[in-house]
């Protein structure tokens, strides 16, 4: 068995994962109901999924001798955008209370939430 030959498996292989992450990510989107659970399927499934998609252009382009390196500045640009892109969508469904509102935490209640403390409120009047 020659590099060729363990190349063209290594391709089929990502491949055939990037293909599997893939659709459970776009039936996940399709199946959910809730805006965050929608969210929570394409961003984590389908960046590994992509990814994997691909690696297998990276490997088939080693293969045959021709190295590209296109792939890896896409999978870094995804990589970075996907998780800040969906935070912001999560903030705006949670703004516009189309979700359920995060719990409490327990001992600083305005800490990654909404609330704003009274003096910083009142700083921000005063600086403006």
């Amino acid at each position: 068995m020659n590099a060729e030959i363990i190349g063209t498996y290594a391709v089929a292989v990502c491949l055939l994962i990037g293909s599997v992450f893939t659709l459970v990510g776009v039936i996940g989107l399709l199946k959910f109901n809730a805006p965050m659970s929608r969210l929570h399927a394409p961003t984590k499934v389908g960046t590994v999924g992509i990814g994997m998609l691909l690696a297998a252009s990276m490997i088939h382009s080693f293969v045959i001798g021709q190295m590209s390196l296109h792939e890896l500045l896409i999978m870094g640009f995804l990589f970075v955008t996907a998780p800040i892109s969906a935070n912001f969508i999560a903030k705006v469904n949670i703004h516009r209370g189309d979700c359920e509102t995060p719990p409490s935490p327990p001992q600083d209640d305005t800490w990654s939430t909404l609330n704003t403390p009274q003096e910083d409120r009142t700083n921000d009047i005063a600086s403006q």
